[in-house]
């Protein structure tokens, strides 16, 4: 119980950020003593797990990260990779295992999420009616909502939006009236506040769990012709979406970012060019994740992040199709396996929004990414635990598909890029 307390609170804190703009917190190093209390709890509890290809996969990629500032001729920049992203791949260990206890634990993490995220919501609408939060951080330039800290970017703050989105959606399924008014009304104000992000990648994500959603529940044809609609209303509306076309300024900056990363790539093709040095080849990031972490850490790296990445969707998937083998008359079996696909489809719909996000944004290896991996692979593998007959998802098994995936998706993204240089 420790444990699940204090990675809560630092769940709280990451997103919150009250170490950030409360003076009297600015040198309490909060955020560390939490995650130490946690990891301590972790180390000494029997929820602890690693029966996931994640728990093999993430300290590999740390390592790939530390090999990739080795391979510039930087040492000391592997120690400093270390320090970077190692808090990461603990808090990464000890969310999966806290959310690997119960589904009641997993409702217990979105309730957090989402009400940390709505916090941030009302703090936008603030924003907005003053010019400037409680937090003392004003709009920005454009006049779009931003956090502090990690979230003091409107895309960063737009991903947490539409990340955290169908958690709230999910809260509101069950429970009595004012329950559901109670996550309805969150859901309403993260939405609203994806909108005051004026974020476009962003809201192309909304777009992306919306037509999965209907894709999964009303068939391929009714998501592609509502896909069409929603798409045709956001360029209706009146947000920088409107300006989204490929020879515009900004997204021919972003195009000539991916093909700059991978050249990148085929003249560093092992390591990379080291983690944080793209910009020191192209003036502007790679405003891709995939690109990121291909062009810094090279084939290695981008194989193991990319396998990271893809067993949680396959985890997900994986719980959508099974078929337990319950007994017809066993009610509570059956009401616990709709349960446990409840989760499993908020989860899916949640990495859907992120990386549908992500792809326009160089957001690799920020902490939100690998929270919500935990709480995928957490879920599974207590899933797993409750049913015996859901599949073990081996690294023994499928580490030979990576590679070959992983090239066939730099063939892709080569490919993409070339027809958006000719279009634009």
């Amino acid at each position: 119980m420790t444990m699940f307390l204090m990675i809560l609170l630092y769940i709280v804190l990451t997103i919150i950020r009250p170490q950030d703009y409360m003076p009297g917190l600015a040198n309490v190093p909060l955020l560390i003593v939490v995650q130490v209390l946690a990891f301590a709890s972790w180390l000494g509890s029997k929820a602890k797990t690693f029966a996931a290809p994640q728990f093999v996969l993430l300290p590999l990629f740390l390592l790939a990260m530390m090999a990739s500032e080795v391979a510039t001729g930087w040492f000391g920049g592997s120690i400093e990779q270390l320090r970077q992203f190692g808090p990461a791949v603990v808090a990464f260990f000890v969310l999966a295992a806290a959310a690997s206890s119960s589904p009641r634990h997993v409702r217990t993490i979105f309730a957090v999420f989402a009400l940390c995220t709505t916090v941030l919501a009302l703090h936008g609408v603030d924003q907005i009616r003053h010019g400037v939060g409680w937090t003392g951080m004003p709009l920005d330039k454009d006049h779009r909502i931003r956090y502090v800290g990690i979230f003091n970017d409107p895309n960063d703050l737009g991903l947490l939006f539409v990340s955290i989105l169908p958690m709230a959606v999910y809260l509101s399924a069950g429970g009595g009236l004012l329950r559901r008014l109670f996550w309805l009304t969150c859901a309403a104000l993260i939405l609203y506040g994806i909108y005051l992000t004026n974020s476009r990648g962003t809201m192309l994500a909304v777009a992306v769990i919306f037509g999965v959603y209907l894709w999964m529940k009303r068939g391929k044809l009714t998501a592609l012709v509502f896909g069409g609609v929603g798409f045709l209303a956001m360029r209706l509306i009146k947000t920088r979406f409107q300006d989204l076309e490929a020879s515009g300024e900004s997204a021919t900056g972003r195009i000539d970012a991916w093909y700059a990363g991978i050249h990148m790539f085929l003249s560093h093709p092992l390591l990379g060019v080291g983690v944080g040095n793209f910009t020191d080849y192209n003036y502007l990031t790679a405003h891709n994740s995939l690109v990121l972490v291909l062009a810094e850490t090279g084939f290695v790296g981008y194989t193991l992040w990319l396998a990271f990445v893809g067993y949680g969707f396959w985890m997900m998937v994986n719980i959508l199709r099974h078929q337990p083998d319950l007994d017809a008359d066993d009610e509570l079996g059956v009401l616990a396996w709709r349960q446990e696909q409840s989760i499993a489809f908020t989860l899916l719909l949640c990495l859907c929004g992120m990386f549908a996000a992500a792809f326009f944004l160089s957001r690799s290896y920020i902490i939100l990414v690998y929270l919500l991996a935990a709480v995928v692979v957490g879920t599974y593998v207590g899933c797993q635990q409750r049913f015996h007959d859901l599949p073990r998802v081996s690294l023994a098994d499928s580490w030979w598909r990576w590679p070959p995936i992983a090239m066939a998706s730099i063939a892709v993204l080569y490919v993409i890029v070339k027809v958006l240089l000719r279009s634009a």
